[in-house]
């Protein structure tokens, strides 16, 4: 099968981040079984949602890893102008929901297996397909431990292939997402010296968020291979209150930080913690119950900060015809690969630009350079 009717079966498949990613991963399993490769599955405590791992190749030393996800975002509320589950060809560009993100690289990965399987690998190329990435990349550490906990073998590194127009990317930002939870008092709105009103606090804490973020460039945090070139505090829904003249007993609010790989991200939540701490107790005098809590969406996904030098930089600079490198502003989940022990890369179809909107596409010529660099990665690990 071609990389355009995998993607067509691949696509077929809403399997929204949160949601079981079963039909999907039992579509891949039977394509597997169909050539005749092994796979391990990792499921999730559950049994709905599973990562699959695969090797191709000799259990040797060296080899590289292929890794996407299977989820996408919703597209409830976008002007779709076709069927967003369903690949619609018009002229050089293939439609659909997950076209970009990024089910068009794990259409070329499956594409290839005929040809991965009739190679003389000395080395090999393993498969790594993850769930819900898109909230979180939350079985990406997982994986990757999986992989590396499965294997006797050590793979020499990773590709990740989030969408960079077949471009290597060695650097993303991490990312961290909270509802914050202020807990007041309540009463008439007059008394908004006697009481303490939730959405109050919560504004304060809001602007000591976005002082914090100008702090850090003040400081000369930067990295200016990114844009923004600096570690982003963002706040982003707010809800809190019941009528203007109720001092408001609640108040939270939604916020994430993207951080460079020069901020530790523990640190930076830590000064919020002791700022909300001191917060605490200083309302506390006027209202004993009053609170600060944060709950976090998902563990924090680390940054990457791939060295030039690494080998796996120059494999793919190699095989995807690419000799300059950069870096993407979006979390993805080849910082957990690094952290694992696999150096990555991450380098796909399509552009970023066309994830997660409406009319979502990838071009016909990025699948075929997709396709080609894998090519490229099979006669690079037939080497011995």
């Amino acid at each position: 099968m071609s990389p355009i009717e995998i993607l067509s079966h691949l696509v077929s498949f809403p399997v929204l981040g949160g949601e079981s990613n079963l039909p999907v991963i039992r579509w891949i399993e039977g394509y597997l079984r169909k050539h005749d490769v092994a796979y391990t599955l990792v499921p999730n405590e559950e049994g709905n949602k599973i990562c699959l791992h695969c090797r191709i190749g000799p259990a040797i030393d060296g080899g590289i890893i292929l890794s996407g996800h299977t989820d996408v975002v919703p597209t409830a509320g976008q002007p779709w102008d076709t069927d967003p589950f369903t690949l619609e060809e018009r002229g050089d560009r293939l439609y659909a929901r997950g076209s970009c993100d990024m089910k068009g690289f794990l259409a070329c990965c499956l594409a290839a297996v005929p040809e991965l399987l009739a190679a003389d690998l000395q080395r090999p190329v393993y498969f790594a397909f993850s769930y819900d990435e898109e909230i979180g990349c939350r079985s990406g550490d997982i994986l990757a431990a999986a992989i590396r906990d499965h294997y006797t073998e050590t793979p020499a590194g990773a590709i990740i292939g989030e969408p960079t127009m077949m471009q290597p990317m060695v650097g993303q930002k991490g990312i961290m997402v909270y509802t914050t939870v202020v807990k007041g008092s309540q009463g008439h709105s007059s008394r908004i010296r006697e009481e303490v009103d939730a959405v109050h606090e919560a504004a304060r804490l809001i602007v000591w968020l976005e002082e914090k973020m100008n702090g850090l460039i003040a400081d000369g945090h930067t990295d200016d291979r990114f844009s923004p070139n600096h570690t982003s505090i963002h706040v982003g829904k707010i809800a809190g209150g019941s009528a203007f003249n109720i001092i408001a007993n609640e108040c939270r609010f939604d916020w994430d930080y993207r951080n460079i790989p020069l901020d530790d991200a523990a640190e930076i939540f830590a000064d919020f913690e002791t700022h909300c701490r001191e917060r605490e107790q200083l309302r506390r005098a006027t209202y004993p119950e009053f609170s600060i809590t944060h709950l976090p969406l998902h563990p924090p996904v680390p940054p990457l900060d791939t060295p030039e030098a690494t080998p796996i930089v120059d494999l793919v600079k190699r095989i995807s015809g690419t000799s300059t490198t950069g870096t993407v502003a979006f979390a993805a989940e080849a910082g957990q690969f690094a952290n694992a022990g696999f150096p990555s890369v991450i380098c796909g179809p399509g552009d970023i630009a066309q994830a997660h909107r409406a009319n979502e596409f990838v071009a016909i010529e990025q699948l075929g350079r997709c396709a080609a660099m894998i090519t490229q990665l099979a006669g690079e690990l037939s080497r011995a």
